[in-house]
């Protein structure tokens, strides 16, 4: 537009400050101009070679950004200053008793960068991504990481902040994001855990660091001489202990040294590397065979088709080399909403392939084969492993008869938060902050077998979505739907969801539910593993041929638990009289070393083996005379547990004088001699190794130190 148009536009708060006309201030880097859409032409796909093949549909993406265009409508100079972030920047100068100013100094862009995090952490984990170490959830993480770390270090907040800016974000969003303000309680807890677990790392984190300016890796070296923290040390902090490079760079800083950031990055390139190759999946171009451009699911309605080879294509994972091949028409379930992908076999030209994985890309259902047709063009008969699609979808209909059990069970607050879903057992993550009590697990189970026993039809239906969702049916998180959707009715009033896997005609297919464990998997996430049909009938045979080993083992007693208890008991009895016996010999011995300790010039030293005392007692020991005996190097050892054991003890004085390090004098004396490892404090330190260590010569080693 010309830049009358623009000045009429933008006049208030914007060009009103320069004489400048406005379209000489584009492309500029003027603080004033912004960009509010950013017009993208989707037309080609670039293939492995780097040729552009035309895209079958055509579009623009405008790229337009709501933060902007609110920024222009209410005349702010910047996104921050809209009530689209005004609201929290301001609760969170009220928590931390600070001011926003509106400018660019740190404590400024803190500000600015917790309002923009909370939103992404808070939305993200009601829609049902949980923060954890991989994949997406651990960008949830880092995000979360960043925005403590802002916080931490720019605001002086060293209390969690960000769950208390969830109600208002919740009440501020609930028309637009009801989702929020539905799990309002579950998302704060889920954000105070990860807070309050980064602000433990912070705080290990940065006395590690003090520790290394302190001493160093290698007091004295040539880092500590140009006062420059390697960049190994700082991935080290960053990999280990997830302590972020950038707050690692500023406390540098703030003391007058630096960060070797080219050597951390080359650490951490070699990490990636690592991961990569370890994961790595390199794909060729996709060949045409009979590609139609139209590819059919059959496999809802059966477990084999005639069909051909629409495209396929060379793979390497993990330097495993492989096919991907696509047909025309398939039976193969494509790994998607927890459920596995399928396996079986493709026949071809008088001989089978076997496909051991089905997975989805894009819209394309890929067959994974370790072998591929002498001839790609000819006939395919594709055949689903049918044993094992059977006892897949037993588990899948039991996830959804769980599920219903659990929100009438635990109440309606139990939402899925992930799933997993095959032909050995079932997996079941869901929104809970309580370990579940047995009678908890009792009542679930009871609700699945009954509904189980009603041979209820799996009734499965085709619908729009909009309709689907007014029918009360239950969309879980992890799907992708379309406008179309089936809709998987077990008894009207008991579950309704949205599902694109495969289920058995009736429940009575499932034969029988059991829940194996249950468990906590994150914050507020608990983690239900249960099996249906032959895997729960496995299952019950193995515990009940474990039970009758036990009894065997007892001699067939009449009341097992009576016998249990009563072993229970004599074991408790003899221990008591054991440790009994120890403390006696320890006495004996913490009495008697004394006399046995030998002068070395101004200091003493006393080594032993002492048989028959735990590794426990004699750390104990040692730490009781050193503590006594400032000038003491005290060496112990012991055969315990048919592990060769010993402990280094250093008294203060012996410390100060000599410098000497029981945790050195471990990992580079004792282990070795006794081939183990070991480690501990200072003036305090173990090892343990195998049985056959010369333990005389390790008391020796260690006597010859002063």
């Amino acid at each position: 537009s010309s830049s009358t148009q623009a000045c009429d536009t933008f006049e208030e708060g914007f060009c009103q400050q320069s004489l400048i006309a406005a379209k000489d201030l584009v492309n500029q880097d003027h603080a004033q101009v912004i960009e509010i859409w950013n017009l993208v032409f989707i037309q080609f796909n670039r293939v492995k070679s780097g040729a552009l093949e035309p895209l079958p549909a055509r579009h623009v993406d405008t790229g337009m950004g709501l933060e902007r265009l609110v920024r222009v409508m209410q005349k702010k100079q910047s996104n921050y200053d809209t009530d689209i972030f005004s609201g929290t920047i301001d609760r969170t100068a009220e928590i931390c008793g600070k001011s926003y100013t509106q400018s660019d100094n740190r404590t400024d862009i803190a500000f600015r960068v917790v309002a923009d995090h909370i939103r992404a952490i808070c939305f993200t984990i009601a829609d049902g991504q949980m923060p954890s170490n991989t994949g997406a959830g651990y960008v949830v993480r880092r995000i979360l990481r960043r925005a403590v770390r802002y916080y931490y270090s720019y605001l002086e907040q060293k209390e969690p902040l960000l769950y208390q800016l969830v109600p208002l974000l919740a009440t501020q969003f609930q028309t637009v994001f009801p989702e929020l303000k539905a799990q309002e309680d579950f998302v704060q807890r889920v954000i105070r855990e990860e807070e309050d677990a980064f602000l433990r790392t912070l705080d290990k984190g940065i006395r590690i660091f003090n520790d290394f300016i302190a001493n160093g890796e290698e007091p004295g070296n040539a880092i500590h001489r140009e006062k420059r923290i390697s960049g190994a040390f700082a991935f080290k902090l960053n990999d280990t202990f997830g302590f972020p490079i950038d707050l690692t760079s500023l406390m540098a800083k703030e003391i007058g040294w630096t960060v070797d950031e080219k050597d951390f990055e080359t650490e951490l390139k070699k990490q990636k590397d690592r991961s990569r190759a370890a994961g790595q999946l390199d794909t060729g171009d996709w060949i045409a065979a009979h590609d139609s451009g139209k590819i059919v699911f059959s496999g809802y309605t059966g477990l084999d088709s005639e069909t051909e080879i629409s495209r396929w294509r060379k793979a390497k994972i993990k330097g495993r080399d492989l096919f991907q091949v696509v047909l025309s028409n398939t039976p193969f379930y494509a790994e998607s909403g927890g459920q596995v992908g399928d396996t079986g076999t493709l026949a071809v030209s008088g001989g089978k392939i076997k496909v051991f994985d089905t997975k989805k890309e894009n819209d394309l259902i890929i067959h994974f084969t370790e072998t591929l047709p002498t001839d790609p063009m000819a006939p395919v008969f594709a055949s689903v492993d049918v044993e094992r699609r059977k006892n897949i979808e037993a588990h899948h209909t039991a996830t959804h008869l769980m599920h219903a059990a659990l929100r009438k069970v635990l109440g309606t607050h139990v939402a899925q938060k992930g799933s997993l879903v095959n032909a050995e057992y079932l997996r079941f993550d869901f929104s809970h902050f309580a370990r579940l009590t047995d009678a908890e697990i009792a009542a679930i189970e009871q609700l699945v077998n009954e509904k189980i026993r009603k041979n209820i039809e799996v009734f499965i239906r085709e619908m729009p979505r909009e309709d689907a969702l007014k029918t009360g049916a239950m969309a879980l998180f992890g799907e992708k739907y379309g406008d179309s959707v089936r809709v998987i009715v077990i008894d009207p009033t008991y579950s309704i969801e949205l599902c694109g896997g495969t289920h058995v005609a009736a429940t009575g297919e499932l034969g029988f539910f059991k829940i194996k464990s249950e468990s906590a998997v994150a914050a507020g996430v608990r983690r239900i593993e249960a099996v249906a049909g032959l895997a729960a009938e496995n299952y019950i045979n193995a515990e009940m041929n474990l039970l009758s080993s036990v009894r065997d083992q007892l001699k067939n007693p009449k009341d097992l638990l009576k016998s249990l208890d009563d072993q229970q008991l004599e074991i408790t009895s003899m221990r008591k009289k054991l440790e009994t016996n120890e403390l006696k010999q320890a006495l004996l011995l913490q009495n008697e070393l004394p006399a046995a300790f030998v002068t070395t010039g101004n200091f003493l030293f006393a080594g032993k083996i002492c048989d028959g005392i735990s590794a426990e007692t004699l750390r104990k020991i040692s730490g009781e005379l050193i503590r006594q005996t400032p000038g003491l190097l005290l060496v112990l050892a012991t055969i315990t547990d048919e592990k060769a054991f010993v402990v280094v003890g250093i008294g203060e004085q012996l410390l100060l004088a000599k410098n000497l390090d029981a945790v050195q004098i471990v990992k580079n004396i004792v282990a070795p001699m006794i081939k183990g490892g070991g480690g501990g404090q200072k003036s305090l330190a173990s090892a343990g190794g195998q049985p056959g260590a010369d333990l005389p010569a390790v008391i020796e080693a260690v006597r010859c130190l002063i």
